[in-house]
């Protein structure tokens, strides 16, 4: 008879190994053609790599970000007209087909199980997320637990509803990305009861600096808390816009994180497995297990490959900005640049360029591919220093951005005098400073305008979140543009992220810009305008927004939390508590029109994502009275 430790090892090492993978696409909404091709690439590399059981990401076949297309009842229909040739692809494999799916009338988000070219049934998700940028009950049905029906594909009858599958060692259940996150009442408690060992998630779960740490903890504490391997996929990409999804493929069993990718990709989709043993541990390989990137880290490689999607997505030939030479304009210059080097090193040039700009030559460097890409101009006027002019021109230059120079005094002029005119008066800095400060930042806006025009190329708006709070911006001014990349970032960070940009990554053109404080440049030099004497130092901004508009905490209990932590004196902390919720009240009206933004941080102010407020509003008077 064998020891009982031997025998004990080679039953451990009987035991069966499969290779089990997961899968990212990098969708957009009504591309029919793209979409499913891209799904029988993935569908065929993990053949290649010969995975077994596959998980690909939620919606994949349709996108996540149809909106309210998924009201129309043809969305759903066409997007189930395509199985039958995705089935076909799936010789050998058990996987999942992720689209919208109409059921007794009611649309639900659904995952078709398929093995070896045969529909096994249907999943469909459970809870719908509404929090922050997600409004998913708008259009979709939660299905109950437990509850199981019969729905006709192609002509025949399958099972559909809170399904589990067989498949040799192991009993496969399902969650739905927000399925994962309902704690208790999440569907792995239940499946736990059921003995299922694999779990398989499709997610769309949007990018957020930071957010991968909860995915990650959510993986592996799942894996350990249910006993079992579990799957799990994200979208990649800017699929319609806003939204970022980062790639994430993770594989974790028993508490053990098995399988990891490197996020923020600019492949059109990715394939990885590894090798699981259906019962035991199975073997840590570090190979297959990226590290975790920072948020400095995250912030550019998110932001290049938003703005890299929106561009060909958008089918423009470039950007346009209007470099001032201040900090927000620079991250934005920065971020093109950061752009085109990640895709340079991620695709090569010639099939960077095939993508995004296709009559450029494959021959031009780097800093030439900026320039063909991005052109800046500094527009400035009398109260307009040397100093940013040339912070803006060594910035433009060392990245290799096309840069212009021009004053806008004469057209300021114009329009003032017209007014001057009807008023018969003369305007002055005393009685109408807003108004003089105003006109200046419009008059940049034709011009720029126009040759954002001439160039078929998009015009970056340079807003960031800080600004949105307070409205700290002028309508048709420098708010004007067809995307706003950071305005879901805080100033205080920006200027931060500005100075690791210098030294890790660098940009060695940046050191003017951050010598420099930040100011709109409006008023007389000889006031020595800034941004923070005109409104709160960013820091203390920072710190008020979080609690107010992120937590959603009254003035007084704003003040409650913030006047233990010493950031200045208690009647001060008044004063810019009642001037943050003040301005932030009155200038939801800018919120409502700015351009199109780029979720990046954990929350930012667009209502047409996460933070809806009311036009017109009491302005927290009664609120702010508590603030004796």
């Amino acid at each position: 008879m064998l020891p009982a430790k031997l025998a004990s090892y080679l039953n451990w090492n009987k035991m069966a190994t499969y290779r089990i993978g997961t899968a990212t696409v990098n969708q957009t909404p009504l591309d029919w053609t793209g979409n499913i091709h891209r799904i029988k690439q993935a569908l065929r590399e993990a053949k290649s790599q010969e995975i077994e059981i596959l998980c690909l990401p939620e919606l994949c076949m349709t996108a996540y970000g149809c909106e309210d297309l998924f009201l129309s009842e043809w969305l759903p229909t066409k997007a189930m007209s395509f199985i039958p040739e995705l089935v076909d692809e799936t010789e050998g494999m058990f996987t999942t087909l992720n689209l919208p799916l109409y059921y007794q009338h009611k649309l639900y988000n659904c995952s078709v199980v398929v093995h070896d070219r045969k529909i096994l049934g249907v999943y469909a998700k459970q809870y719908m997320a509404l929090d922050g940028v997600h409004y998913e009950p708008r259009w979709f049905n939660p299905w109950p637990q437990e509850r199981l029906g019969e729905i006709e594909i192609d002509g025949n009858s399958y099972p559909i509803g809170d399904l589990t599958f067989d498949y040799k060692d192991w009993k496969i259940g399902f969650e739905i990305c927000e399925d994962a996150w309902r704690g208790s009442d999440r569907p792995a408690c239940r499946l736990y009861d059921k003995k299922v060992n694999l779990i398989l998630n499709p997610s769309a779960s949007h990018f957020a600096m930071g957010k991968t740490h909860e995915r990650i903890e959510l993986v592996t504490e799942s894996s350990r808390s249910f006993e079992c391997t579990y799957v799990y996929s994200n979208l990649l990409g800017n699929e319609a816009g806003r939204m970022i999804y980062d790639g994430d493929m993770m594989i974790a069993q028993h508490g053990n994180m098995l399988l990891r990718n490197e996020l923020l990709s600019f492949a059109e989709f990715q394939v990885m497995g590894c090798e699981v043993r259906s019962e035991g541990n199975s073997d840590i390989l570090a190979a297959n297990i990226a590290p975790v990137a920072g948020k400095d880290e995250e912030f550019p490689a998110a932001s290049a490959l938003a703005l890299y999607d929106y561009l060909r997505k958008s089918r423009s030939n470039g950007f346009v900005l209007s470099l001032s030479g201040g900090a927000d304009s620079a991250t934005c210059a920065v971020m093109v640049a950061e752009m085109v080097r990640r895709g340079l090193k991620a695709l090569g040039t010639p099939e960077f360029l095939k993508r995004l700009a296709p009559k450029l030559d494959t021959g031009l460097s780097e800093k030439e591919i900026v320039g063909r890409l991005l052109t800046t101009a500094y527009q400035g006027t009398k109260n307009s220093s040397d100093t940013t002019l040339n912070a803006a021109k060594v910035l433009a230059e060392s990245i290799g951005a096309v840069f212009h120079d021009w004053q806008i005094d004469e057209p300021v002029q114009s329009y003032t005098q017209s007014i001057e005119g009807v008023l018969q008066r003369t305007l002055t800095w005393e009685t109408d400073d807003l108004a003089l400060q105003n006109i200046q930042a419009r008059a940049r806006s034709p011009i720029i305008w126009m040759l954002a025009n001439i160039k078929n190329a998009l015009l970056i708006t340079t807003s960031n979140r800080s600004e949105g709070d307070v409205g700290y911006a002028t309508m048709d001014g420098d708010t004007s543009g067809s995307i706003a990349p950071i305005s879901s970032v805080d100033k205080t960070y920006i200027r931060q992220w500005l100075h690791y940009a210098e030294k890790e990554l660098g940009y060695t053109g940046l050191a003017p810009v951050n010598s420099l404080p930040p100011t709109a440049e409006l008023r007389p030099l000889d006031q020595e305008q800034t941004d923070e004497d005109d409104l709160m130092p960013y820091h203390i901004m920072v710190e008020i927004e979080k609690l107010a508009i992120r937590d959603h905490r009254s003035p007084l209990e704003v003040f409650e939390v913030l006047k233990d932590q010493n950031l200045e004196s208690e009647a001060l902390l008044k004063t810019h508590i009642r001037k943050f919720y003040q301005l932030w009240s009155r200038n939801q009206w800018k919120r409502e029109r700015l351009a199109p933004a780029f979720h990046l941080d954990e929350f930012n102010v667009d209502p047409r994502t996460w933070c809806r407020f009311p036009i017109l509003s009491k302005g927290f008077e009664e609120e702010l009275k508590e603030l004796h």
